[in-house]
């Protein structure tokens, strides 16, 4: 080897940075396993229950715990990707992640699992909101507005997994309360070495350093602001119910004590949710949001229906309308605000429209194990159904609100 070979060989040896297409899926990736990580205790809560001895109160607390941490760390790190970069932010959270994946993965008691939960809302406080933004940033010339659609696909995928693998592997492989864990983190880690080849922040020294400080978003688009959060923390209201009691319902409502069973009718909704954004991706934001209250308010009335008539049919055609609900919700909603939001200020921004429907999750989750608690589940699962029927049709009005004001025109498909 001559000196004049050294430059070759250290190009050869330089770190990759992923190309833009390749960063795209790679942000995509993130949105979906953040989802996959929440959701992944979902199928373990009965479990977890009947093993320790638990109150729904406490089920669904191990629920709650991770919306909680999640909205402090959006209140405090909202706005950090827009500083040292997606890709540093979206690091920071995946290493979150992995820490609490591991926790589940190894819980000898209940307080393991809190902790790993409290570890998971971490990072997906850090992760969720670059990548959203990553997304949006990446995607290909003159098809920016796609990006929610294929967050929305990858985030359902997400919550699908959680509960097909999960449910799968709780039914029937060893260690019913620790494998599923094991698997995500496997998954988790493979994608790191993606995100660490993702291209650098450059930093726009307009900004100053980061600190911690208040979300803002811009007068132009507080409207849309609205609109997007409401629709989004409608959506995710709905999922709620799912996340936080689906298990219970499946075997205390609808009969069904075959955890992989339940896993699957649990995943109808996520799946539902993503073919639905995919397959809509051309319909203006707007337009799906007010479809999808429409839609939302029909599933919650099928829901109540299927709990009462203790029917497994009719909780899955629940499932197949509560996932169109979703995936027009959570796509519109997305779509309304993070394809127009100022490029500098797009993370702060996309986190408070994550900020909104986390906090809205977090209440219903824990509200309705409260309820179960005290009441038992069918009161509970009613007045959730009537909570969130008014979250749709207040969503409805302020996106009807938007159309009325002439904001059809600015929420039009990039194309």
């Amino acid at each position: 080897m001559t000196i004049a070979e050294l430059p070759a060989i250290a190009t050869r040896r330089a770190p990759r940075t992923l190309s833009r297409r390749a960063s795209f899926w790679t942000a995509a990736a993130v949105a979906g396993l953040s989802l996959w990580t929440s959701a992944a205790p979902t199928t373990t809560y009965p479990l977890y229950a009947r093993t320790w001895h638990l109150t729904p109160t406490a089920t669904t607390a191990i629920f709650a715990v991770y919306p909680i941490v999640l909205v402090v760390f959006l209140l405090v790190f909202g706005q950090l990707s827009d500083y040292i970069g997606r890709r540093a932010t979206m690091l920071y959270g995946v290493g979150a992640l992995l820490a609490g994946v591991l926790l589940f993965a190894l819980a000898p008691s209940v307080g393991w699992v809190y902790a790993g939960r409290a570890l998971m809302g971490a990072g997906v406080g850090l992760a969720l909101t670059p990548a959203t933004a990553a997304a949006v940033e990446f995607s290909a010339r003159g098809k920016v507005a796609r990006a929610s659609s294929i967050t929305t696909a990858a985030t359902a995928a997400g919550l699908a997994l959680a509960t097909i693998v999960g449910g799968g592997l709780i039914e029937y492989a060893p260690a019913p309360q620790h494998l599923d864990f094991w698997v995500l983190l496997g998954v988790i880690a493979a994608v790191v070495p993606f995100v660490w080849m993702m291209p650098r922040h450059t930093k726009d020294e307009s900004q100053g350093p980061w600190r911690p400080r208040q979300i803002r978003v811009a007068k132009g688009i507080r409207l849309l602001y609205a609109a997007s959060a409401l629709a989004v923390t409608t959506s995710y209201a709905f999922g709620s119910v799912f996340l936080a009691l689906g298990a219970q319902l499946g075997r205390d409502l609808i009969g069904s004590t075959n955890i992989f069973v339940i896993g699957l009718v649990l995943a109808i909704l996520s799946a539902v949710g993503g073919l639905t954004a995919i397959a809509t991706r051309s319909v203006p934001p707007g337009r799906q949001v007010q479809i999808g209250t429409g839609t939302v308010l029909a599933a919650l009335a099928l829901l109540e229906v299927s709990a009462a008539a203790h029917s497994l049919p009719l909780f899955i055609v629940t499932s197949l309308l509560g996932g169109v609900s979703y995936g027009l919700l959570f796509s519109g909603g997305l779509g309304l605000i993070a394809t127009h939001a100022p490029a500098h200020h797009r993370g702060g921004t996309v986190a408070a429209v994550y900020l909104v429907a986390y906090v809205g999750q977090g209440a219903v989750a824990l509200t309705l194990g409260l309820i179960a608690t005290a009441s038992g589940l069918s009161t509970a699962l009613l007045l959730g159904v009537l909570a969130i029927g008014v979250l749709a049709l207040l969503t409805f009005a302020v996106a009807r609100l938007l159309a009325v004001r002439g904001g059809g025109s600015v929420v039009e498909e990039v194309r």
